[in-house]
């Protein structure tokens, strides 16, 4: 029974599940469908839409006001030219409402067909072809009633450029009038360029009665080309005229008197080509005044301004020669004073140089720099000589040589600092030759000294330390005497010997008073313990310290007095070195 009711349990639950999976696809069926109708009927919609708005377009071409235009026109013909232009316009538009509109609307009916079909494609390439036609219908209406508005609008249009091309003219006539000694001998042409404007405005009225409005177009050109012309000749012509006349004659003629001062003053002036430029200035100035008479005034002030620049760069270059001619001066003694102090030192140090290596054990590299300073002070010399060759035939400006000179100045600093960097090293040497020579006195006196000391003080025995010290020192500064007879003397080595044989005599002096110091504790040591021989233990002491001071072992001597006498005074080593300042 219970397996029974399992099966039918699995049964029923199978039959579930296949039930909601049916359902499942039938639900998402209608959902698509339900999105297909959604979708066709968008497409629909959104060409349908594309279709009206293709239709509004075509009605705007079609509303375009040609006809009210034309109608405007037809009152206003009084040529043939007028009435063939009329007549050609009316023909226009007939053919671009009659053929071209209708072959548009004839192709928005096959659209609401295809539409209705569902042919999208072919209605997609369709209205593509509508579109491209539609606007190159709506350009040629626009471009036609643009030309009729042309002819319409001509008359307000043009007569308020007239009216604004007047007022030009009448202000520019005006300053004209009112300055009229400002512009000299072209005041004629002036006047006469006036009265042509004055005759094209009349031709303006003329052709403006007539509808001559192709001709209105050519005067009106005409009319503002002549005013903007007569404009730049009644503006510029006085300027023009001044520096034509005054202002550049009269600079030509400073710089010509100034150029012929600074010649006579030897200033090198070539190089400006003054005379040349000035001919030509001349040349361009008559030919400025010619275009001037004939109110040609293309070029004219700016090749004036640029004439008018070049004359003030030569006051600017003149004046620049005048100061560089002062530094120069300046510079050029300076120099002059230095190469020679220079020229005389060295030759003087190569008069010495062999008596300087035979003295001396000289370094490669100190005769090196000796040798190159000569050759580079050659070359100095010869360079000077070519800037002064320079200034005296006049050949390049104070301006370039300065910079020379300034040039050479810097070599020969840079010269002079190695130069006496070698005598430096030349001095260096002499001067450790004369302190190894004051040296060797000071060493020997030394020595004498210590020889005098120890004599002076008869001890019973010299040891031979001391000796031994002395015979070392004898014969350290015999090697300082050698060095300094020596032909060329080794500095090096020489510093090096007197070093040594002052530090062995130093050694000696120190031997000396510390053997003569203990000697004299000793002894004073033993005589003041005399006093207390009645003890034999000190007794005893200082009769074995007598004996270490007479075999010369006087430290030892000490040693034993001092502690034979502590047994009895124990204050016996403050008495014996106070007393005694050791």
């Amino acid at each position: 029974m219970l397996e029974y009711l399992y099966t039918k349990d699995r049964g029923d639950m199978v039959t579930g599940q296949y039930l909601i999976i049916g359902s499942a696809i039938v639900i998402a069926l209608v959902i698509v469908i339900i999105i297909l109708h959604f979708i066709r009927k968008f497409e629909m919609k959104y060409y349908r839409d594309k279709i009206k708005s293709l239709e509004v377009q075509r009605n705007i071409i079609a509303s375009t006001p040609v006809l009210l235009e034309l109608s405007k026109v037809e009152p206003i013909i009084k040529n043939d030219k007028m009435e063939e232009k009329y007549n050609k316009w009316q023909d226009d538009f007939i053919k671009l409402k009659e053929n071209r509109l209708t072959l548009i609307d004839d192709m928005l009916i096959d659209l609401d067909i295809y539409v209705d079909k569902r042919d999208y494609k072919s209605c997609g390439y369709r209205m593509a072809k509508v579109e491209m036609e539609i606007y190159k219908v709506r350009e040629a209406a626009d471009h036609l009633l643009d030309e009729i508005k042309e002819i319409t609008l001509s008359e307000e249009k043009y007569r308020s450029i007239v009216t604004k091309l007047k007022t030009k003219y009448r202000v520019l006539n005006t300053e004209f009038q009112n300055h009229k000694d400002l512009y000299g001998e072209i005041q004629d042409s002036i006047s006469l360029q006036l009265e042509n404007i004055e005759r094209r405005f009349l031709d303006f009225e003329k052709v403006m009665e007539d509808n001559d409005y192709n001709e209105v177009v050519h005067i009106v050109k005409a009319l503002d080309t002549m005013i903007e012309h007569i404009e730049i000749i009644v503006n510029e012509v006085p300027d023009v005229l001044v520096l034509a006349k005054k202002a550049i004659p009269n600079r030509v003629s400073e710089i010509r008197m100034t150029y012929d001062e600074m010649n006579k003053a030897q200033f090198p002036l070539d190089y400006l080509n003054i005379d040349y430029n000035l001919e030509e200035i001349d040349k361009n100035v008559e030919n400025i005044l010619e275009k001037v008479n004939v109110l040609n005034l293309e070029g004219c002030m700016f090749d004036l301004k640029i004439m008018l620049e070049y004359l003030d760069s030569l006051f600017i270059d003149f004046e620049k020669e005048r100061l560089s001619r002062k530094v120069y001066e300046e510079v050029e003694s300076d120099f002059s004073k230095k190469i020679d102090k220079t020229n005389k030192l060295v030759k003087d140090i190569f008069e010495q140089l062999d008596d300087i290596k035979k003295m001396y054990d000289l370094h490669d590299e100190d005769v090196e720099i000796i040798h190159n300073v000569n050759k580079d002070l050659v070359v100095i010399n010869d360079d000077y000589r070519k800037v002064l060759a320079k200034v005296e035939t006049k050949s390049f400006p104070y301006s370039v040589v300065n910079k020379e000179i300034e040039d050479l100045t810097l070599r020969l600093k840079d010269l002079e600092i190695r130069l006496d960097k070698a005598l430096k090293s030349l001095g260096n040497m002499y001067d450790d030759e004369v302190r190894a020579r004051e040296q060797l006195d000071e060493i020997q006196l030394f020595l004498k000294q210590c020889k005098v000391k120890m004599r002076s003080y008869k001890l019973p025995v010299i040891t031979d330390n001391y000796f031994v010290q002395l015979s070392e020192a004898n014969e350290a500064i015999y090697e300082v005497i050698k060095e300094l007879e020596k032909k060329p003397i080794a500095i090096a080595t020489l510093n090096t010997r007197v070093d040594t044989a002052r530090d062995l005599v130093l050694k000696l002096y120190n031997t000396t008073n510390e053997m003569i110091r203990m000697a004299q504790c000793a002894e004073i040591a033993i005589v003041y313990g005399n006093r207390y021989r009645v003890y034999d233990e000190v007794c005893a002491g200082l009769d074995d310290a007598k004996k270490k001071f007479y075999a010369g072992d006087y430290k030892k001597a000490l040693d034993i007095s001092i502690k034979s006498i502590e047994i009895v005074d124990s204050e016996i080593s403050n008495k014996l070195f106070d007393s005694e300042g050791y």
